[in-house]
């Protein structure tokens, strides 16, 4: 059901854009998406909210194929720059869950899991208001930036306990993830935000944020696979190659960079920015 979840969360703007012109993909596009997708991916901006704007602006409502093949490579370019990232404590993990005598490594994966499922419920049980809400409504997607905004700029404020991540924390961080299927408000954002405002230690509760959406993407892509509508296209191959490359490579980028950010505090430097982009789609796109 998470699967099903983001399954909407990449495609449902696709189905219901106001915009009837089907104007097919060129190789700038796929470089401008690529490294939109691959930096809001994991800066707290929403990656969801930019590719929105981003489609309104560039006016690309492409065949829902076209849209659909090039969304799952741009997240499976993102889901890989993480594992790369992350390729110690992914190995690390999955040797300790199967390591009889290592009991914290089947802790957290039991806690990612966790933490997987809300997201998931939402989408199964929700799903025609998740597509209701990709509709190309910039005041909505200004809106839930100006929230995102506020959570980024409130953690300014907080004092740092250092806690470890609990099961029942990882339960509440699974519940905000579930609320970024709403566009603007940022995955990344709402989840390390509320693993701050729990007492969590920085740099587990960005970890701990990255973590937990690589299952999401690939179980996503996987389920567009068996379905075959995936592979009903007109897109070219390079264009795919490149829009692959681009993220690819933003998202090494923006993973290794908000590691840094989170560990330091400075959060609050892109509630400005989603005040300012909130702002701006609301009264000006």
């Amino acid at each position: 059901c998470t699967c099903f979840y983001f399954d909407w969360i990449w495609n449902s703007s696709l189905r219901n854009s106001k915009i009837s012109k089907k104007i097919k993909m060129n190789e700038i596009d796929a470089i401008i998406l690529g490294v939109i997708q691959g930096l809001t991916e994991f800066l707290p901006v929403s990656s969801s909210g930019h590719l929105e704007i981003a489609r309104e602006l560039l006016d690309t409502n492409q065949l829902p194929s076209d849209n659909l093949l090039m969304t799952s490579v741009l997240h499976f370019a993102t889901a890989l720059s993480t594992i790369l990232v992350f390729k110690k404590d992914i190995f690390n993990l999955i040797k300790g869950f199967f390591d009889k005598e290592n009991k914290t490594s089947k802790s957290y994966v039991i806690k990612i899991l966790i933490a997987i499922v809300p997201a998931g419920l939402v989408g199964f049980l929700l799903s025609d208001e998740i597509e209701y809400l990709f509709s190309g409504n910039m005041i909505l997607v200004g809106m839930m930036l100006i929230i995102t905004g506020t959570l980024l700029f409130l953690t300014k404020i907080l004092k740092t306990k250092n806690l470890k991540i609990s099961k029942v924390h990882a339960l509440i961080i699974g519940l905000s993830q579930a609320f970024a299927v709403i566009p603007g408000i940022s995955r990344s954002g709402a989840t390390i935000c509320t693993s701050l405002f729990l007492g969590n230690n920085k740099s587990e509760a960005a970890k701990f944020s990255f973590l937990i959406v690589i299952p999401v993407i690939f179980g996503a892509i996987l389920k567009d696979v068996l379905s075959g509508n995936i592979f009903d296209n007109e897109i070219k191959i390079s264009i795919l190659i490149i829009g692959f490359i681009s993220s690819f490579l933003t998202g090494i980028l923006a993973c290794k960079l908000m590691l840094k950010i989170v560990a330091n505090n400075n959060l609050i430097y892109f509630s400005f920015y989603c005040f300012v982009l909130g702002i701006i789609s609301i009264f000006i796109i």
